[in-house]
C-alpha cells in the first residue's frame, strides 16, 4: 500500500474510533531539505506522529503545533527554515517557525485538526428524546439514543454528552452508571426537587460528590413552559453553549438551570410543604397525575410527589399503620420515611 494510502487509512481508522488528531502536510519546499513535497503524517492528541514530515529538525516543531492545533481546532500553515532566510516576504496567515538545521533547507506544512463529531448519549423512549437526537443528528453530531435498559457505562465515551430522559423510569440505576463513567456532560430531564431528591439518594450509596455536583438538573435552558419539542431545543442550546464556551469541556453546573433555584428540598415554611416530606412534587416533569376515577386497583399515588405508580414490589412498598405505600422512586419513598419519623406524614 503507497505511503500516502496507508495515511488516510489510518485517519479513516481513527476518525471511526472516534480519537481526534491532525493531518500535516508538506506544501512546499526548498532544498537540500529531507521533507518532500506531498509528504504527509498524522499526529495524534497525545503527540505520536505517524508518517514522514522531515527529519530530525522539523519533526519537533510540527508535533508541537500539531498538538496546539488539536486543542484549538485552528489549523495553522507553518514557513519552518533559518530565522535570516525569508525577511520580510512571508504571506499574512502564515507562521514562521525559525529552526536551525545544518541542512538550512525550508519547509512549508499545512496542518489541519480533525476533531470527532460531538457525541450525545440521549436514555430514553419519550417524544422529547427522539426529537433531541434528531436535532443533534441535523447538526453533525453523533448520536446514540438508547432505551434505559441498553445503556451501561460502555455507551459513554470521556467526551461524550449523556442526557436521562427516562421520565422517571430507573433514573437512579441510570444516572448512577453515567455518573460513574464520568461523561463530559451528565444531564437529567426532570423536575428540581426531583432531582434533589435522586441526587441525595446517590450520595447516601457513596457515589461521589464531585461527580453528582456535576450532573445537570434540569437538563437545558430556561424557556419557560415548554412542549417536548421546545424542551429538546433547550437541552441542545445548553450544550451547544457550553461546548462553545468550554471549547468541549464541562464543568459542574454553578448557576440554576432552566429558571430553578439550587438544589435544595423546600424549607418547612413554605407554601404547600405542611405535613409533606421534603422531596419532589413533581417527579416526571411530563406527566401529572390522574384523578381517583381514573385509577384502576393496580395502581397506588406516591404521597410525596401525587405520582401514579403501579402498586406492585418493584416501586418500593412500604407498609405502615396498616397502610401500603408505593413510591416512583427511592428518594421519594426516603422522603416518606423522614416524614413518618418526624410525625408530619399525610
Amino acid at each position: 500500500m503507497p505511503n500516502g494510502t496507508r495515511i488516510l487509512h489510518a485517519a479513516t481508522q481513527l476518525a471511526d474510533a472516534g480519537e481526534a488528531f491532525a493531518l500535516a502536510t508538506v506544501v512546499w519546499r526548498q532544498g537540500p531539505s529531507s521533507g518532500k513535497q506531498g509528504s504527509r503524517a498524522i499526529i495524534t492528541a497525545d503527540g505520536e506522529l505517524r508518517g514522514w514530515i522531515g527529519g530530525a529538525c522539523a519533526e519537533p516543531t510540527v508535533i508541537r503545533e500539531a498538538r496546539a492545533a488539536i486543542a484549538d481546532g485552528q489549523p495553522r500553515l507553518l514557513l519552518l527554515g533559518p530565522a535570516d532566510k525569508f525577511g520580510d516576504a512571508v504571506p499574512d496567515g502564515m507562521t514562521v517557525v525559525p529552526i536551525s538545521c545544518q541542512s538550512e533547507g525550508a519547509l512549508e506544512v499545512y496542518i489541519e485538526p480533525v476533531l470527532p463529531a460531538p457525541h450525545l448519549v440521549v436514555v430514553g423512549s419519550s417524544p422529547m428524546a427522539a426529537t433531541l437526537g434528531q436535532l443533534a443528528e441535523t447538526i453533525g453530531w453523533s448520536v446514540d439514543l438508547l432505551a434505559g435498559r441498553q445503556f451501561t457505562a460502555m455507551s459513554v465515551r470521556p467526551q461524550s454528552m449523556v442526557v436521562i430522559a427516562t421520565q422517571g423510569h430507573g433514573d437512579e440505576d441510570l444516572v448512577s452508571a453515567a455518573v460513574l463513567a464520568r461523561p463530559a456532560y451528565l444531564g437529567l430531564v426532570g423536575s428540581r426537587k426531583r432531582g434533589a431528591g435522586l441526587l441525595g439518594y446517590l450520595a447516601d450509596r457513596g457515589l461521589p460528590k464531585d461527580q453528582l455536583d456535576r450532573v445537570h438538573v434540569p437538563a437545558g435552558l430556561d424557556l419557560g413552559h415548554t412542549g417536548h419539542e421546545e424542551m429538546a431545543v433547550a437541552i441542545l442550546a445548553e450544550l451547544v453553549q457550553l461546548r462553545s464556551a468550554s471549547q468541549g469541556g464541562f464543568a459542574a453546573p454553578s448557576t440554576p438551570q432552566r429558571g430553578e433555584t439550587p438544589l435544595s428540598p423546600p424549607s418547612p415554611g413554605e407554601p404547600g410543604t405542611e405535613r409533606r416530606a421534603p422531596g419532589p412534587p413533581d417527579c416526571r416533569a411530563e406527566e401529572t397525575a390522574p384523578s381517583a376515577s381514573q385509577r384502576v386497583d393496580t395502581e397506588g399515588i406516591d404521597p410525596v410527589c401525587g405520582m401514579t405508580v403501579p402498586a406492585d414490589a418493584h416501586h418500593w412498598p412500604l407498609e405502615h399503620d396498616g397502610i401500603t405505600d408505593y413510591f416512583c422512586c427511592p428518594g421519594c419513598r426516603r422522603a416518606f420515611e423522614e416524614s413518618l419519623a418526624k410525625g408530619v406524614a399525610r
